[in-house]
């Protein structure tokens, strides 16, 4: 097993874990339009479908002195309780139905000292389920996951800690 994939595996085991038993007691995500920039902001024809917050990592990996991003690993709530893993692909699986959707990104807006904002459109959804029918994404409100900064030994891995909040879009 890979060293990325035994962090990721712990990451997302650490992370249901710390969520713990008073997660229902959380608020209901939000499901109102968020306000973006004009870059992000979802082709008419979409309605919005669920915001839900995410806690993770991103992780890098040094190549030639620089850190390289390898892949996100997220786990997002919605109303306290886990709904979707979020991995390298980008990727996000459903942990209710395994419904998953896949997307690439076609817009960003950056973020003083955090990851920034993406607009990201679906390339592939599968199964039935929550995210059967997803075809764009919102990436907002980061913190964090910047790439660690100065030298590095060749191949070793720094995983970062963000959060974010991910809104998710049907056809209308």
């Amino acid at each position: 097993m890979s060293r990325v994939w035994k962090v990721s595996v712990g990451l997302a085991v650490a992370a249901l874990a710390a969520v713990g038993p008073g997660a229902a007691a959380a608020p209901a995500a939000a499901t109102h339009v968020p306000k973006v920039p004009e870059v992000l902001k979802v082709p008419d024809g979409n309605k919005l479908v669920a915001v839900m917050a995410a806690r993770g990592v991103q992780t890098y990996q040094c190549s030639n002195n620089v850190w390289t991003f390898v892949q996100p690993d997220a786990i997002l709530t919605n109303r306290g309780r886990p709904e979707v893993l979020h991995s390298k692909g980008p990727v996000w699986t459903s942990v209710l139905d395994g419904s998953s959707v896949t997307a690439a990104a076609v817009a960003n807006s950056p973020v003083p000292n955090a990851i920034p904002e993406l607009l990201l459109r679906s390339t592939g959804n599968r199964g039935p389920g929550k995210l059967s029918k997803v075809t764009f994404i919102q990436r907002l409100k980061t913190k964090g996951g910047l790439a660690p900064t100065g030298s590095c030994s060749e191949g070793v891995t720094a995983s970062v800690p963000y959060t974010a909040d991910y809104a998710f879009y049907h056809p209308a």
